[in-house]
C-alpha cells in the first residue's frame, strides 16, 4: 500500500471529526451474520485512518491495534483512543508487524482498492490465528438521498465532471483466486443512512478522495472548492437536513492453516 495522499493533518483531523461512524452498523451486521455471542481476545485493524474503523472492531474485540500508512492518522489516533486497549502503528497493510500473540479477527475497511491483494493476504496469513476471521469491507457515497432528485444531477453532471474517481483496484474478490488458506465464506451489500446539513456534508465531500485528488495536484483550492459546493449545493439543501445513501460490501473470510 503506497498510496500516501491521505498524510495530511487536514485529511487526518477531518476523518476523525467529519466522517460518520457507519463502521458501527457494519460490524453489527458482521456479529449477527458470523453469530459472533463473544468477544474476540485480540483484533487488528487494517488501514484504520483516524481509528473510527478501529473503534467498531472494539465492540466485539477485547484489544485491538490499528495501523495506516500515514503517519498523520496515527497521531490522531493515539491522541483520541489512549487507553490501554487500543494500541497503533503506522505500516503498510502489507507489512503488519507479527505480534506476540496472533489476532482472531482483522478488519480492513477501505483498504483492498489499493493493496497488492496476494502481499496482503500472505502478511495475514502471518499474523493471525488458525481459524481467524478476516473482515474485509468498505462503503461510499452514492449518487441519491432521500427524496431529492436534484442531487442525483448535481453528482452525476456536477460533481464527478469536476472531480472524476481517481484510479483503484475495485475487483471483487472470488474463492478461485485466493490462496489455499484462505476461505471466502459470505459476501454480501448493504446500505446505509446518514442525515447531514450542507456545512457538514460540505466538510465531509472535502476529505473525499475525488477532491484531494485535484487538491494534491494543485488544480483547485479547498476554499476553491468550498466555495464551489456551497453555491451548487444551497438550491439542493434550501437549509434542510438531507439523508445520503451510502451503498456497502462486506466479505467475510476464514483462515484455515
Amino acid at each position: 500500500m503506497n498510496n500516501i495522499s491521505f498524510d495530511d493533518k487536514r485529511i487526518a483531523k477531518g476523518y476523525a471529526k467529519d466522517r460518520p461512524w457507519l463502521h458501527k452498523s457494519v460490524i453489527e451486521r458482521i456479529k449477527s451474520e458470523c453469530n459472533i455471542n463473544k468477544p474476540f481476545k485480540n483484533g487488528l485493524d487494517v488501514g484504520c485512518g483516524a481509528g473510527l474503523s478501529t473503534k467498531a472492531l472494539k465492540l466485539i474485540c477485547d484489544k485491538v491495534t490499528g495501523t495506516d500508512i500515514s503517519d498523520e492518522m496515527i497521531q490522531v489516533c493515539k491522541t483520541l483512543y489512549n487507553t490501554p486497549e487500543f494500541s497503533f502503528y503506522t505500516a503498510k497493510a502489507e507489512e503488519t508487524k507479527i505480534p506476540e500473540s496472533p489476532y482472531d479477527i482483522v478488519t480492513a475497511a477501505g483498504v483492498v482498492n489499493w493493496v497488492d491483494k496476494n502481499k496482503f493476504l500472505k502478511n495475514m496469513k502471518s499474523v493471525m490465528v488458525n481459524n481467524g476471521l478476516l473482515i474485509v469491507y468498505d462503503f461510499w457515497i452514492s449518487d441519491k438521498m432521500l427524496d431529492n432528485d436534484a442531487y442525483t444531477d448535481w453528482y452525476q453532471n456536477h460533481y464527478l465532471i469536476n472531480f472524476p474517481k481517481p484510479p483503484r483496484n475495485e475487483a471483487i474478490w472470488h474463492q478461485k483466486d485466493m490462496p489455499d488458506n484462505f476461505i471466502i465464506e459470505k459476501q454480501f451489500n448493504f446500505q446505509l443512512n446518514y442525515e447531514y446539513d450542507i456545512d457538514s456534508f460540505i466538510r465531509f465531500m472535502l476529505l473525499q478522495s475525488n477532491v484531494n485528488t485535484q487538491i494534491d495536484a494543485g488544480h483547485k483550492t479547498e476554499t476553491e472548492i468550498h466555495s464551489w459546493m456551497k453555491k451548487t449545493l444551497n438550491p439542493i439543501f434550501q437549509d434542510q437536513p438531507r439523508t445520503l445513501l451510502f451503498n456497502g460490501y462486506a466479505w467475510i473470510c476464514t483462515l484455515k492453516l
